[in-house]
């Protein structure tokens, strides 16, 4: 948690909120992080490109991983596959990726970017660079590197 997020956990328990025994806890702060994190990409990114974290985490996949069929997505991406149609109907929605119909099996979907949506998701990049460096100015860039470090060896 930053610096701002220990300021506000305070803040709240000094207004009658207490937190009790979770404010020494890791999950906690994790989950105070990220709902800071997902605030600020929705002021920034998602005020600009309409796209939120999940939608872009799903663009860079199937970015990377062009074909991947949409029961893949649902599987990399941790979510449930009866609601990978909804976020998949939305990316198609947007004209950034397209579903074509597997050879083999009607019922399966390969997932491919759009020329569109190629050019859509670099320039969200640059503003998920721009808005993750400013979410994450308090810290040092050897702490930031530290910070991702740990946090990829809890999962």
């Amino acid at each position: 948690m930053s610096g701002s997020q220990v300021i506000a956990a305070e803040q709240d328990e000094g207004r009658g909120t207490s937190f009790g025994p979770m404010t020494d806890e890791l999950g906690f702060h994790l989950r105070r992080a990220q709902v800071a994190a997902f605030k600020h990409f929705a002021q920034t990114v998602t005020a600009a490109e309409g796209i939120t974290p999940g939608l872009y985490g799903m663009l860079q996949v199937i970015a990377n991983n062009s074909g991947l069929t949409q029961s893949r997505l649902a599987e990399v991406m941790e979510v449930d596959r009866s609601s990978i149609v909804k976020v998949v109907n939305a990316l198609e929605d947007k004209g950034l990726i397209r579903r074509d119909a597997a050879p083999n099996d009607r019922r399966s979907y390969h997932l491919r970017m759009t020329p569109e949506g190629k050019l859509a998701l670099r320039r969200i990049e640059e503003g998920v660079v721009r808005q993750d460096l400013d979410f994450s100015a308090g810290l040092s860039e050897g702490d930031r590197r530290l910070l991702i470090s740990l946090l990829k060896r809890l999962y």
